[in-house]
């Protein structure tokens, strides 16, 4: 029993005990004892710790049977997409089910095998699929800091949340997902961008295109009509291989576009920003 409760964040099953050759009355006998804790039925915890929020989580989505994958805000949070407090589990099903202290969703389509997957053991929607399932309940601005967290940590790109739609056309938020995605929405995603569109705007200089996807990926400033990229590095989001690798992507394909490319600091940009605005103003007025 401890082997199996241990692959789930401290769950189990009654059918998977029954199928380990634990038998009912045995299961009686622990529940009687504290031995196991009914979580939902038939999902019991194991021993009396205090459950994780992923033993939570985990617990929802056995109590939803096969199938069952975590989604919606509850995936955003375990997905590290949004900031703050865990939200109660959410659950989609290919089955209708009513657990107390859980949402749960009826839908054959989301959870095909293409919108599902595993993390931290935990079956679960992938992350395109969760931003286009809970995009519905956010601001334009929250959406964007979450595609953006989404691009950072997993790779995900606008492509792969336009094929999600393309199963999806109807799915609450679409079209908001999509303005997003395309960059139609004007949007600052942290306090370095903030900070240099304000330095812009003091120095009369013209504003950029931020946080829009340009030859399949996105970038942090564009000026278009003078063919200059400009990312801001923040360590925060710059100091990993993969963000390493894909930081070297954006100046290639910022080259082969025809753009001139530049690449500016935190300390560029909070600390001593003359002569980065010196160098734009060159660039952007010459």
């Amino acid at each position: 029993m401890a082997r199996i409760a241990s692959q789930a964040h401290g769950n189990v099953t009654r059918k998977q005990l029954l199928a380990a050759g634990v038998s009912a009355k045995e299961i009686r006998h622990r529940l009687d004892t504290g031995a196991l804790l009914r979580e939902f039925p038939g999902v019991y915890r194991a021993g009396h710790r205090a459950p994780s929020i992923e033993a939570r989580y985990m617990a929802a989505v056995l109590g939803c049977g096969d199938g069952a994958l975590l989604s919606g805000r509850a995936a955003a949070h375990l997905w590290q997409l949004v900031k703050g407090e865990p939200p109660r589990p959410e659950v989609t099903a290919p089955r209708q089910r009513r657990l107390p202290g859980v949402i749960t969703h009826h839908s054959r389509s989301l959870v095909a095998a293409v919108d599902a997957t595993t993390w931290r053991g935990i079956p679960i929607t992938t992350v395109p699929a969760t931003l286009v399932d809970f995009a519905a309940g956010l601001t334009e601005e929250a959406l964007a800091r979450a595609c953006h967290e989404g691009g950072v940590r997993y790779r995900t790109t606008p492509d792969q949340v336009e094929a999600v739609l393309a199963r999806r056309p109807n799915a609450p938020g679409a079209g908001k997902v999509r303005r997003v995605m395309r960059g139609d929405v004007h949007v600052t995603l942290s306090k370095l961008e903030r900070r240099f569109v304000q330095l812009l705007i003091e120095a009369c200089l013209p504003l950029p295109i931020t946080n829009k996807p340009a030859g399949g990926r996105r970038v942090d400033c564009r000026w278009p009509e003078h063919r200059l990229t400009v990312e801001l590095d923040s360590y925060t989001y710059h100091h990993s291989r993969h963000a390493w690798e894909q930081d070297r992507r954006r100046e290639r394909e910022a080259y082969a576009r025809g753009d001139h490319f530049r690449r500016y600091t935190y300390d560029d940009v909070m600390n001593d920003p003359r002569p980065m605005l010196a160098e734009l103003a060159a660039l952007l007025t010459g």
